[in-house]
């Protein structure tokens, strides 16, 4: 799962709130406080497309994004990519377990039982 950077992280937090596929210059407007011009929109919308993390679709002139997969299945892709470089898939689970809280490892039981 390739990492993203800080922009990348941003556009993609825009694209996974939205309703459906989003223009650029919907993407730019969403990210007003950052005051963007459109081509750097873009040229993130292309390497998020590069990554297989966004799809576009051509509606007449304007290209529309949206995100290949839900926040979710990201965050757990990146979960899995990183138990795969473990040496020892174990012990990481462990100290992960040991460092979220005390709910979060209850509602783990839950899912797991």
């Amino acid at each position: 799962m390739p990492s993203l950077g800080e922009l990348e992280r941003a556009v993609m937090d825009v694209l996974w709130r939205a309703d459906g596929a989003m223009t650029a210059r919907e993407v730019q407007d969403a990210l007003a406080t950052r005051e963007l011009a459109t081509t750097t929109v873009l040229t993130v919308l292309g390497r998020l497309e590069r990554k297989s993390l966004v799809t576009r679709t051509r509606d007449g002139r304007a290209h529309h994004y949206r995100p290949v997969a839900s926040r979710e299945d990201h965050v757990a892709e990146l979960m899995r990519d990183a138990l795969d470089d473990a040496p020892d898939r174990g012990a990481a689970l462990a100290r992960f377990l040991g460092s979220i809280a005390p709910d979060e490892r209850a509602r783990l039981r839950d899912l797991l039982g």
